[in-house]
């Protein structure tokens, strides 16, 4: 548990949070869409009670917690940021799987945060439900799909976000917004309960200011017991700087944040190589008939498209619609050089402890930037591109924040491969410490 919120009421830490996310001067009406004031009084009262009988239910007992609004709570329509599927009405049964293990654990639901509608955007912007404002630069936007999740922490209006990564969905909003952002495992967090966009590469994972409170709450929604991370010597670690696409393009602010990470790690003995990595190439030609997300997000809407395509972004119906036109063999043909380009990188990670590169290679777009479909279709394609190859190759990763000095946050991400998820938090967590210091 963070050393500050072990030492102060969870009731009066969650007033304070509820303060901010009711400030009228702030970004809570945007970032959060529904706030659960009362029941989350009651259950940060209960966790008072427990923890001053020294009857924790474990480390996040008391932690307030936001969740994405594609998450299902018992008796809500489950909107995923799309006024569609609001006005569907549909109500879930049940809280998704990974919220109701969170609940089990004491964590308090303060609030569901907006988000990209359908999860289907690096950008953030949402017509629907307002766009929240970058904490950096309120003109600017938060990155996505996980936006309003991302501004929430960063303004104190949770301590712990939960969303989704398709293809960077914690991260980017994350590197943009200057905390931290998880990415696990695919296979790692149970997605029932959570609304899809992609069935081959949706993965859960939170954010917060801290790698260790990542670490917790993606243990309790693994079904783990939440234990301290292991210790992580920085000094002879191998971390592989990704050569090539990663880096064009790269932003001068991302740039000098970079040049300074870097620098911070090679004073504390990290071991660099450059790598250059040709099943990257492979994976955009097996992916240059449509990838995975399209077709089966079209798969997903195309009824809803039938019947209210007029409610829905237009930037984000256009994304949605590429994938009609892929055909069943092309998908046949994706899903086996998926299987083979898997097994090729995990081999080719094997001698290094971390693959580190740019989480974006962008700083946060203006939201005039975003405003017209091609700038919007640019910036989208900037945010997703380095993140997106970790989806792909179904690897684990973190993006943590770079040194700055004033501006705009940037974001360093590591990588691991698949199953080595507790490992590299705690390598992250060694790294975040010294990219503060």
């Amino acid at each position: 548990m963070d050393d500050a919120r072990a030492m102060t009421d969870c009731r009066d830490r969650l007033e304070q949070a509820l303060a901010r996310i009711a400030d009228p001067s702030g970004e809570g009406a945007r970032a959060c869409p529904t706030v659960y004031a009362e029941t989350a009084r009651a259950d940060a009262d209960a966790a008072d009670v427990r923890i001053r009988a020294g009857r924790p239910l474990g480390p996040l007992d008391g932690a307030i917690v936001s969740i994405k609004d594609l998450f299902d709570i018992a008796g809500e329509v489950t909107r995923a940021g799309s006024r569609a599927l609001a006005a569907e009405g549909r109500t879930a049964s049940a809280d998704a799987l990974a919220i109701a293990r969170l609940r089990a654990a004491g964590a308090v639901i303060v609030a569901k945060t907006n988000m990209s509608e359908f999860a289907f955007s690096g950008v953030g912007a949402n017509p629907h439900f307002g766009t929240p404002g970058n904490p950096f630069d309120r003109t600017r936007v938060p990155g996505g799909s996980t936006s309003g999740g991302a501004v929430a922490v960063a303004d104190g209006m949770c301590e712990i976000a939960i969303g989704s990564d398709t293809g960077g969905s914690t991260r980017i909003p994350a590197s943009l917004c200057g905390i931290v952002g998880w990415k696990p495992s695919r296979q790692r967090v149970p997605t029932e309960g959570a609304f899809p966009l992609s069935y081959t590469l949706d993965s859960i994972g939170p954010m917060a200011r801290k790698v260790a409170d990542c670490a917790l709450a993606d243990a309790v929604m693994a079904g783990e017991v939440a234990r301290p991370l292991p210790t992580a010597e920085l000094s002879g670690l191998r971390f592989g700087i990704l050569q090539g696409l990663p880096f064009d393009g790269i932003d001068p602010t991302v740039a000098t944040a970079w040049a300074a990470a870097m620098d911070r790690l090679g004073r504390a003995g990290v071991r660099f190589s450059d790598e250059r990595i040709g099943l990257i190439g492979e994976m955009m030609e097996a992916n240059s008939k449509g990838g995975f997300v399209a077709p089966e997000a079209y798969s997903i809407h195309r009824e809803r498209i039938a019947r209210s395509r007029a409610d829905i972004d237009p930037n984000i119906l256009a994304r949605i619609e590429r994938g009609a036109a892929m055909s069943a063999a092309d998908y046949v043909d994706l899903r086996m050089a998926h299987r083979r380009l898997v097994r090729a990188m995990d081999a080719r990670l094997s001698d290094l402890d971390a693959l580190v590169l740019p989480t974006t290679p962008i700083v946060a777009p203006t939201l005039a930037e975003v405003a017209t479909r091609e700038g919007f279709n640019r910036n989208n394609m900037l945010l997703l591109r380095n993140t997106a190859l970790v989806n792909f190759f179904d690897l684990c990763a973190v993006s943590l924040p770079m040194p700055r000095s004033g501006g705009l946050a940037a974001g360093m991400m590591l990588v691991a491969r698949n199953g080595h998820d507790r490992r590299l938090l705690g390598i992250a967590a060694a790294v975040e410490n010294r990219l503060a210091g």
